[in-house]
């Protein structure tokens, strides 16, 4: 299975990212930050000419089920969701949680919250394309 789940869009990137945020709490989950890598790297001095925004994204309630279970699954939380242009191309993506959890946890009860979680994203991320 592709460990990414991506959705390319016509929209513009402002309007993208806009609709990402409007998405989230829509489908129950939170924005917790968002992190403009480009104008990071830019203003680091790197000539880095595309957009990329990563938006950290969380459902307490299944974030909570998989701390209870594995502290050290801290690692991987919470949920991000890249938008990105290049090459004349918006695009919203994620590393899908069922891929990465399996990757860190054998748990079968984890699995499934992470087949929840990834189905939730997927769907707050069509929403927004």
């Amino acid at each position: 299975m592709n460990p990414f789940f991506q959705s390319d869009t016509d929209k513009s990137f402002e309007a993208a990212c806009a609709a990402l945020e409007a998405a989230i709490p829509a489908h129950g989950f939170g924005l917790l930050a968002v992190h403009d890598l480009g104008e990071t790297l830019r203003s680091k001095g790197l000539d880095f000419p595309e957009q990329c925004r990563v938006f950290e994204v969380c459902n307490p309630q299944q974030a909570a089920k998989v701390l209870r279970a594995d502290i050290n699954l801290a690692t991987a939380l919470p949920c991000r969701i890249s938008v990105s242009r290049q090459d004349g191309r918006t695009r919203i993506a994620m590393v899908r949680p069922a891929v990465m959890l399996s990757a860190l946890s054998s748990d079968p009860e984890l699995a499934e919250v992470a087949r929840q979680v990834e189905a939730t994203t997927i769907a707050i991320i069509e929403a927004a394309a």
